[in-house]
């Protein structure tokens, strides 16, 4: 469903749950393509929450916005939900989804009942937070193309992008590398992995300016105060992420205001999402819905 805002671009963005449910808003990781992840619909939906995925800018039809920054979501968030009637939701992010996510919470609070981050990606100038250490080579290679500049990143981008264009969930495992642990390799299998892989083709499916401006925007300012959120924040991270350090999860659960963290050592980035159940029923509680 492509959404036509007030400045002329367009917003892709996918629907799943009852009409009348509540609003379930959801930030897929980078890069990642608008699209319904049955491993966290399917409980929403019988949590009566109507999950509203926002392709970013640069995302499939989603208009390119260049220089866009993390704080820029929540205005084209608050236009969907507009749309789609609804006033008040609550929203997690997922990997690069996270600090968007986190956006919303900040610059919606009147909206906003609650906000989690699910392996969420913590500010790159965090104070006391080596950004990098941990991750799998192949993230180090891609934000050092991102702090070395969009020419950089975009030719880094473009050799990527014609393996993710043609991923199948029998490949997505091998594609990603040394991003996969074993655990969340043992969660690469059927249905999920499916899903991931079409995240993956999604992404690319119109190039990869959404990528690219993904990137960047995680390694400059964000455009908001974290300090200053006032939204309940729940914080979920696996010790054993390869893409998003566990010590960023632990950085955001230390600097949010009443942050409360999920910190599970054995856990990875991708198979944390296989306790979506108990996720949303944080995320739920701390709406007080």
């Amino acid at each position: 469903m492509l959404i036509e805002l007030a400045d002329g671009r367009s917003l892709e963005i996918a629907v799943a749950g009852p009409r009348d449910g509540r609003a379930f808003v959801l930030h897929l990781g980078t890069p990642s393509g608008p699209r319904t992840v049955p491993s966290l619909t399917e409980p929403a939906a019988e949590r009566g929450l109507r999950t509203i995925v926002c392709g970013r800018p640069g995302y499939a039809g989603s208009t390119p916005r260049p220089g866009r920054r993390v704080a820029d979501v929540a205005g084209d968030v608050a236009q969907v939900l507009d749309r789609l009637g609804h006033d008040e939701f609550v929203t997690l992010g997922w990997s690069g989804g996270g600090p968007h996510a986190l956006a919303c919470a900040a610059l919606l609070p009147d909206r906003c009942a609650a906000a989690a981050t699910l392996a969420g990606v913590a500010p790159h100038d965090a104070t006391g937070l080596d950004w990098m250490a941990g991750m799998g080579t192949e993230n180090i290679v891609e934000f050092g193309a991102a702090i070395a500049g969009p020419e950089t990143l975009d030719a880094y981008l473009g050799r990527e992008a014609s393996a993710l264009a043609k991923v199948t969930g029998s490949e997505v495992t091998a594609a990603l590398g040394g991003l996969a642990p074993p655990v969340d390799a043992a969660a690469l299998t059927g249905e999920f992995a499916e899903s991931v892989a079409a995240g993956f083709r999604s992404a690319v499916s119109s190039g990869t300016a959404g990528w690219r401006d993904d990137d960047l925007a995680f390694v400059r300012p964000w455009g908001f105060d974290l300090y200053a959120i006032a939204t309940p924040v729940r914080v979920w991270q696996g010790g054993q992420d390869r893409m998003v350090p566990p010590a960023h999860g632990a950085w955001l659960a230390a600097h949010i205001p009443g942050a409360r963290a999920h910190l599970d050592p054995e856990a990875g980035h991708l198979s944390l999402v296989h306790g979506a159940a108990a996720i949303l029923d944080d995320l739920l509680e701390a709406a007080h819905w």
